[in-house]
């Protein structure tokens, strides 16, 4: 076992345990957007940054495993400017602010993140509801990859794929025919992992259309 200090709260872990589990056993908040506890930590995002004492710079929290006697301090000023910014350029490419119920919202509120402060190029609009069960808004999508883990490893489907890469960064259906062709089998494990609602239920997407 493994001792460790979060925000003054000292808690006993596993060998191999994470900074961010050791956070939510001592009860600490830490913000993340690319980060699915059923999936296997993918470090992408760079939301969940914390400061270690002794660590020159932030350590992302959902990939960097605890030390023995490792001091985590979850709101250190330097990594939650890192966690700010990196949301705020992430809603800055969106056309249309996350819905209020979306965690990429939920996590914008709680880190005080408004407006986006500098202009840029925003993703055009681009529904795909072929789909009888499931809208895919590739304009909402932040490229988290948690759709497509979700669909290789909780069911194993294998219909999603990432595609781009930067600012065209977006993800597949079907080879890009769109789910109709591809392997769905229509979980909902996609829409249920996603941060923004870039897949969602299509009833849900045609009543904010007023369909």
């Amino acid at each position: 076992m493994t001792t460790v200090s979060v925000d003054g709260v000292e808690v006993e872990v596993a060998a191999g345990t994470t900074i961010l589990e050791a956070a939510q056993l001592a009860g600490r908040w830490v913000p993340t957007v690319c980060y699915d506890e059923r999936q296997a930590p993918f470090g992408a995002c760079r939301v969940c940054m914390v400061g270690v004492v002794g660590s020159p710079k932030p350590l992302p929290a959902c990939t960097t495993p605890c030390r023995d006697g490792m001091e985590i301090e979850t709101e250190e000023p330097t990594a939650r400017r890192v966690s700010r910014a990196v949301v705020e350029l992430v809603l800055s490419e969106l056309p249309e602010a996350p819905a209020p119920h979306t965690e990429l919202a939920q996590v914008a509120e709680r880190l005080a993140v408004g407006e986006p402060r500098w202009g840029g190029a925003v993703h055009r609009r681009d529904d795909d509801l072929r789909h009888p069960y499931l809208a895919l808004r590739h304009e909402l999508c932040i490229s988290c990859g948690r759709c497509v883990r979700a669909c290789d490893e909780v069911q194993g489907a294998f219909a999603l794929t990432a595609t781009g890469r930067g600012f065209e960064a977006n993800i597949a259906a079907g080879l890009d025919a769109g789910f109709e062709e591809s392997s769905c089998v229509s979980c909902g494990a996609c829409a249920d992992t996603c941060p923004t609602d870039a897949i969602s239920e299509i009833s849900l997407v045609k009543r904010l259309k007023g369909a």
